[in-house]
């Protein structure tokens, strides 16, 4: 240890909560998995490359404190003690460019590594026992992108067989396409929201009892929220016996039919029908649904106000699940320290309901 480190390390509150993470993760873990999708032996001028685990790191530094931009992280972690401390730096190392960071996102958005990194999150927090699986819940939230479109779509007319009007399939040569506008975000969908009309994604969530993120799916905003359910089942490997707790929209034949195929508890809201209304039974069992699942709420506002969730900073399908998951496990990161002091302490007993 330089005189350096030592100075770093007591110029820092040993119980801050870089601290806290640090004690709590076991990063090499992490970082034997970012090494399977990322793990450059040089930079382009040769010198050795950053590890992706300090990358990684700076990432979680950037959500945590509400979004950064890459240029700001970097900032951040040249002059920020206990981020410097947290990534494992001295005050003589380089710190990553902005532009590294870039790159190592992509990279890993490329891979699909994303989602193998929230589960390897969650493996960290279930063996400090910290997860609760007795229920889950599942819901969406519309993350907005501003490169929304400035004007009705253009269409044109593409020819391209004029000379071969006689042969039968002529016709379809035939089309008519939409124009690509520059600066807009081709895969981001319209959808009407409270009487509005709102451009970008919907992040499909699935959460434990404690409001930890397990899994995330990732649709253009005109999906129907209830679509990517199954999907979020499977990522989550929910386990037989495990109730699943869900607003009305996802009510349906289906959804019924395969909860009970899996053996899940069905936890689903009842919508009326047209002639049928609910009966008090029926609503009395919603109400108690709707107490049971404001977790999954918590947890869409909890992001929205510490990480600046709602804003979309990157264009595609791909980079907008990328961003969800990053604030999944930024947010899983973020509740850990409270939440494994609280399962220490003596636990007070609480009412049971049966849905």
């Amino acid at each position: 240890m330089s005189f350096s480190d030592f100075d770093v390390i007591r110029r820092t509150r040993k119980g801050n909560f870089f601290n806290q993470i640090n004690q709590l993760i076991d990063w090499e873990s992490i970082e034997r998995a970012i090494v399977q999708h990322y793990a450059p032996t040089s930079d382009v001028t040769g010198r050795p490359a950053y590890p992706g685990l300090l990358l990684f790191k700076m990432l979680l530094v950037g959500i945590w404190n509400g979004g950064l931009s890459d240029e700001a992280v970097e900032d951040m972690a040249n002059s920020n003690l206990h981020v410097m401390r947290f990534l494992g730096l001295s005050l003589e190392d380089d710190v990553p460019d902005h532009s590294v960071l870039s790159r190592f996102r992509t990279r890993l958005t490329a891979a699909h590594a994303w989602d193998g990194l929230l589960e390897q999150i969650n493996h960290q927090i279930q063996m400090l026992n910290v997860t609760v699986a007795t229920g889950c819940h599942v819901d969406a939230s519309i993350t907005h992108s501003p490169r929304k479109p400035k004007t009705k779509p253009v269409y044109e007319v593409v020819s391209d067989r004029e000379d071969r009007d006689d042969e039968t399939d002529a016709q379809m040569a035939m089309r008519v396409i939409a124009v690509t506008q520059p600066g807009v975000d081709a895969q981001a969908r319209w959808v009407k929201k409270g009487g509005q009309s709102v451009f970008g994604y919907k992040q499909h969530t699935l959460v434990d009892h404690n409001g930890l993120v397990i899994a995330v799916e990732t649709t253009a905003a005109n999906c129907h929220d209830s679509k990517p359910l199954l999907t979020l089942l499977d990522k989550a490997e929910i386990e037989r016996g495990t109730r699943i707790h869900a607003d009305k929209a996802y009510y349906s034949q289906k959804h019924r039919e395969a909860l009970k195929s899996r053996g899940i508890k069905n936890g689903i809201q009842d919508r009326a029908l047209k002639n049928k209304p609910l009966t008090s039974r029926q609503l009395q069992r919603n109400r108690l649904i709707a107490q049971a699942r404001y977790v999954v709420e918590r947890t869409f506002g909890s992001q929205a106000r510490w990480f600046g969730s709602k804003i979309l900073r990157y264009c595609g399908l791909a980079k907008a699940h990328a961003w969800h998951i990053l604030q999944a496990m930024a947010y899983n990161l973020k509740r850990l320290p409270r939440l494994y002091v609280k399962r220490l302490l003596p636990r007070q007993p609480q009412a049971s309901c049966v849905f």
